[in-house]
């Protein structure tokens, strides 16, 4: 089947009209022949296994420059997510622009379709489960639902862990605890709608701007997920000298999922809904000043390929999922020894690899380092990649 056949249905991968009108432009033009790389292919397979930045960085020096690619392909490609294992691209220099054609179908099989016979039984293929992801979404999968970044009040007044049962010091899977919501802020279901869950954390280390010192946010470890199954409540006894006492009894929890084994003092956070991220590499419009504020994993000095950093900008600096920057390397600072006159001199900064934000809060972003000639570490320079 045609991709310009797919039902509308079929296309529920988000298109922004930034990337709509590259693809437009770009479509009518081409792409210059110096944005191709010198061992660009005439002609290219996609095969199982493969990404949409992979099979980009196959043809264009820049491999973030996507929408370009996809603005190659726009008659035969309406969605650049929807690219299949099986599909043949067709690089075109004909007219001293490059573009990208779609295989027609009677291409692939060297003449007319051949006879099907097809048995009376119903077949169900689910044709975009197949679709190419932009990236190998293993890589980020983890990052989107179990480090948790968080300011200064929310990580105060966030629930608590309060006792468990049996009077268990560790918890695990399976297990039942208590726990206690700030005044005010007390853990109540609603009979009326699904089980609440909660994401538990602990070990909230914040996040400091290289340059300024300032903490940016607090990022929590991830630990477990819990369901809410009982309220907190307060109940009314008589005490020892006959007078009304109020108890607080806290509420009741069930620990469903357990990343480490959970205990005493952990703190909650609702289970945020479940968002669509679009991945879709490409430049930001505005210029952009970064810097890495730290490289995930406690143990970890300097990011390598496939690593995540945290960035010093986020939601309010204008990042979005799918921002490519690019990680420069500071320049060192030496005497000239051909000149004992002179003063200290500065190399330049040197372009080192490239990341992507695919993740953002309000004030910091996580960012997937995606080439890289040495190691990033923290306080990278980071600018736009062009």
């Amino acid at each position: 089947m045609s991709l310009a056949a797919l039902p509308a249905g079929a296309q529920t991968h988000p298109i922004s009209n930034q990337q709509r009108a590259t693809a437009n432009q770009v479509a009518q033009a081409g792409v210059p022949l110096n944005a191709l790389k010198a061992d660009a292919p005439s002609s290219y397979r996609v095969k199982a296994g493969d990404t949409l930045w992979g099979i980009s960085n196959v043809f264009l020096t820049t491999a973030w420059r996507w929408p370009e690619l996809w603005g190659m392909n726009l008659a035969d490609i309406r969605n650049p997510h929807l690219i299949y294992p099986g599909q043949t691209l067709f690089l075109d220099t004909s007219e001293g622009r490059a573009r990208l054609r779609m295989q027609a179908a009677s291409m692939a099989f060297g003449g007319d379709l051949p006879t099907v016979k097809v048995s009376p039984r119903t077949r169900v293929d689910n044709l975009a489960s197949s679709a190419l992801p932009t990236l190998q979404n293993k890589t980020i999968e983890p990052f989107l639902a179990e480090p948790v970044i968080v300011d200064e009040l929310t990580l105060n007044s966030a629930p608590r862990i309060v006792a468990a049962q049996d009077s268990r010091v560790l918890l695990t899977r399976g297990d039942r605890a208590y726990a206690r919501g700030a005044a005010g802020a007390e853990l109540t279901d609603d009979p009326q709608q699904r089980q609440k869950l909660y994401r538990v954390f602990r070990n909230a280390t914040p996040l400091k701007d290289p340059l300024t010192a300032e903490v940016l946010g607090y990022e929590a470890q991830y630990v477990g997920k819990a369901s809410l199954v009982r309220s907190e409540t307060t109940q009314t006894s008589t005490g020892p000298d006959g007078k009304a006492v109020t108890e607080v009894v806290p509420a009741t929890i069930d620990i469903i999922e357990a990343k480490e084994e959970m205990r005493v003092g952990d703190r909650l956070l609702p289970e945020p809904p479940r968002e669509f991220q679009n991945y879709l590499p490409h430049a930001p419009a505005q210029p952009v000043d970064a810097r890495i504020v730290s490289v995930y994993g406690s143990a970890v000095a300097n990011a390598s390929q496939n690593q995540v950093v945290t960035i010093n900008r986020g939601k309010r600096d204008g990042m979005e999922s799918g921002h490519v920057l690019a990680i420069l390397q500071d320049g060192a600072r030496l005497v000239d020894k051909t000149d004992a006159t002179l003063p200290q001199i500065k190399l330049p900064d040197e372009r080192n690899g490239l990341l992507m934000v695919f993740r953002t809060f309000e004030r910091v972003s996580y960012a997937l380092v995606l080439d890289i000639t040495s190691g990033v570490k923290i306080g990278d320079h980071l600018v736009n990649p062009n």
